[in-house]
């Protein structure tokens, strides 16, 4: 195909281009859209696809045309990427196209490009591995968290007190100042489900009591129109619960699990801690070794990936849509760093044939198994199913890459 392309304008990773197809090559493709039509089209007094091209132009000329318009665009797309040794990263976006009768077809192409990756320098860096220690406070917090998990609401016959659960009706004046019916709640005091001021209100109150204050409305509470607003609360503190923990004894290690002693649990949650820390000091470990490299050879990612990053973490988190555009802003450098990280991986990969293969993935698949004391075609069923082999291959993947990196670096 006849192609006139000049380059408007290149930078990051995005290629704009000015495109003229000759006018000769437009006729051809309207004629062959016209023809196209005319072996369709049944006409009075004509055959089959026997009718006159004049006629066929005359009758559905703009069809003929938006045809012939969606062609040239598309073999025109494909000429360029051929021609210009483009590798999309993404969908292209055509704008200002001229299609006048009996004149060249113009249009402009913005298209951003896969970037072409080269890691000159991946070797030689020196990184430190920050590996925190485990310490009695942090197993104590952990063992004590055990037993919150266990803790039975046990009724008390007194006013209520932070951390306690209660049962509460509660009703809130309209802007007339009137008081509707109220509505029934649990809350647990302390813990953000109801504004400081209602908290307050309930906290004077005893089993069975009714008490009604004027509470204001925090200055950042989510409804805007709410902010600030002073309020007649009618609160009645229906019971109140308190929280009891089970006594840390040999009988709580033998309920958490199979322990035979509270030391017994209390070496197993420190050993599971340790290993929480190893993969820590690992992964910060991996972070600053792929930020080096980084650093070392700087390239361009396309805004679209980036974009999609984003929309990934939006879906994981399951932003609301109200909050979606402060989201976008404030996790779009996350996004980008985590998209130079996967590129970084990837081209290391490819380049030191380190991806994962049948072989690596049967391995893992095995490993999990026996672990989990299963059959390892049940396991990799269970992945199956779920969408996960994907996943299982690019972990192996980057243990592969960063092994190699270990060797290639210093971490101290």
């Amino acid at each position: 195909m006849e192609l006139e392309i000049t380059t408007k304008k290149s930078e990051g990773g995005a290629r704009h281009l000015e495109v003229r197809v000759p006018a000769e090559t437009v006729a051809d493709a309207e004629d062959k859209a016209a023809r196209r039509y005319a072996t369709k089209l049944r006409l009075p007094g004509f055959r089959p696809g026997k009718a006159p091209a004049a006629i066929v132009r005359k009758r559905f000329g703009p069809a003929i045309r938006e045809e012939a318009l969606n062609s040239l665009l598309n073999e025109a797309y494909k000429e360029i990427l051929e021609r210009e040794k483009i590798q999309p990263a993404g969908q292209p976006r055509v704008e200002h196209v001229h299609f006048d009768e009996g004149q060249p077809l113009t249009f402009e192409l913005h298209v951003e490009v896969r970037p072409e990756i080269v890691l000159a320098r991946t070797s030689g860096f020196r990184v430190q591995r920050n590996r925190r220690a485990v310490t009695e406070d942090q197993v104590h917090e952990q063992v004590e968290h055990l037993r919150d998990q266990r803790a039975a609401w046990t009724p008390v016959d007194e006013k209520p007190m932070p951390g306690d659960l209660v049962s509460v009706e509660l009703a809130t004046a309209d802007e007339a100042g009137e008081m509707p019916e109220p509505k029934q709640y649990q809350v647990v005091l302390g813990a953000g489900q109801a504004i400081p001021g209602v908290e307050e209100v309930i906290m004077e109150a005893t089993p069975g009591q009714t008490l009604e204050r004027p509470v204001k409305w925090p200055d950042d509470f989510p409804d805007e129109t709410q902010r600030g607003k002073t309020k007649a609360v009618r609160v009645k503190l229906v019971d109140v619960k308190r929280k009891q923990l089970p006594d840390l004894d040999d009988a709580f290690a033998r309920e958490v699990g199979d322990f035979d002693s509270i030391d017994a649990l209390n070496k197993t949650v420190r050993e599971d801690l340790d290993r929480h820390a190893d993969r820590d000091a690992d992964a910060e470990v991996r972070q600053r070794l792929v930020d080096d490299i980084i650093s070392a050879n700087p390239f361009d990612i396309p805004r679209s990936w980036v974009d999609q990053m984003v929309d990934a973490y939006i879906e994981a988190y399951q932003v609301p849509e109200e909050e979606r555009d402060r989201f976008r802003g404030e996790f779009r450098a996350v996004a980008e760093r985590q998209v130079r990280r996967d590129l970084v991986i990837e081209t290391i990969a490819e380049k030191q044939n380190l991806k994962a293969s049948e072989s690596d993935i049967d391995a893992r698949v095995a490993q999990v198994a026996e672990k989990n004391n299963t059959e390892p075609g049940k396991v990799y069923a269970s992945l199956q199913k779920a969408g996960r082999i994907r996943e299982l291959e690019r972990s192996i993947t980057e243990d592969k890459v960063f092994g190699w990196l270990m060797e290639q670096n210093i971490v101290e």
